[in-house]
């Protein structure tokens, strides 16, 4: 099976145009003729992934966030970005991204949080159609039992295995029903409320945006890394449902960027 193969089922399962205006999901770098030696998948690419990706034989790296995400204007090794291309193309690496178009499609990035939290009756929060599919900006689902807002942090924390967890006031009611939408999910704030959620979680939120909701919503953020870091078991889930044969790899290498002390 070739890397353009593998691409095409990524894309089938989530088409390129969910992705959003500022987003640069898709082929990163690399040619697609290539025949597959092994998909290395991961939340981030960085230099100690490309070490990985070398050392167990993989030329085709699948990664959540974009490698190149702003206009690349010079190639000279300037930065981590410009050494990571520079090293993928002298390796023959091909790097995909699959990015905003994974989050929204039904399935995606959102579901695999809601079903790591065990939420039930998972809904698209925000719904639309496109690409002969259903999106959205998040989702919403049940928990099989309520859970008061302390415990229910206590679960967030140990799920997503969090250094902490930050929250507005811890609400005074039972939680039961609960949006969420991995990464910076601020946005999707007032569609939770809206939709009548009891908790809202998410990767990251500015100061101010925690305001206002006070015993409305339980607000929960885990960080941005502990949110996603499941979309490498539904990258491994959609390759290996859709290419058959191919072997994938799952990073030993924790891209996160942000330490607690």
């Amino acid at each position: 099976m070739k890397i353009k193969d593998v691409t095409s089922a990524l894309e089938c399962f989530a088409p390129l145009p969910l992705q959003e205006d500022y987003d640069n999901a898709g082929l990163q770098v690399g040619l697609t003729e290539a025949e597959v030696s092994g998909v290395l998948l991961c939340l981030d690419v960085t230099e100690a992934v490309l070490r990985e990706a070398k050392e167990k034989g993989c030329n085709m790296i699948v990664a959540h966030h974009p490698l190149i995400f702003r206009r690349l204007r010079r190639v000279t090794g300037e930065d981590y970005v410009q050494r990571c291309v520079m090293d993928a193309v002298k390796n023959d690496i091909a790097i995909v991204a699959m990015h905003t178009n994974l989050d929204s499609v039904r399935g995606g990035v959102n579901h695999m949080i809601a079903r790591k939290l065990g939420l039930e009756d998972v809904e698209m929060l925000g719904a639309r159609e496109a690409c002969g599919t259903e999106a959205g900006c998040g989702v919403v689902g049940t928990l099989p039992e309520p859970l008061t807002a302390k415990d229910f942090i206590s679960r967030v924390k140990t799920t997503f295995h969090a250094g902490c967890v930050m929250t507005n006031e811890l609400l005074q009611r039972p939680i039961r029903r609960v949006a969420l939408c991995g990464g910076s999910g601020a946005f999707a704030l007032q569609k939770a409320v809206e939709a009548g959620a009891d908790a809202f979680l998410t990767g990251e939120m500015h100061y101010h945006e925690y305001f206002g909701t006070e015993q409305e919503i339980q607000i929960a953020v885990t960080g941005h890394y502990e949110s996603e870091q499941f979309t490498i078991n539904l990258l491994e889930e959609i390759i290996n449902s859709r290419c058959e044969g191919v072997r994938t790899v799952r990073t030993e290498v924790c891209t996160n960027p942000v330490m607690y002390h």
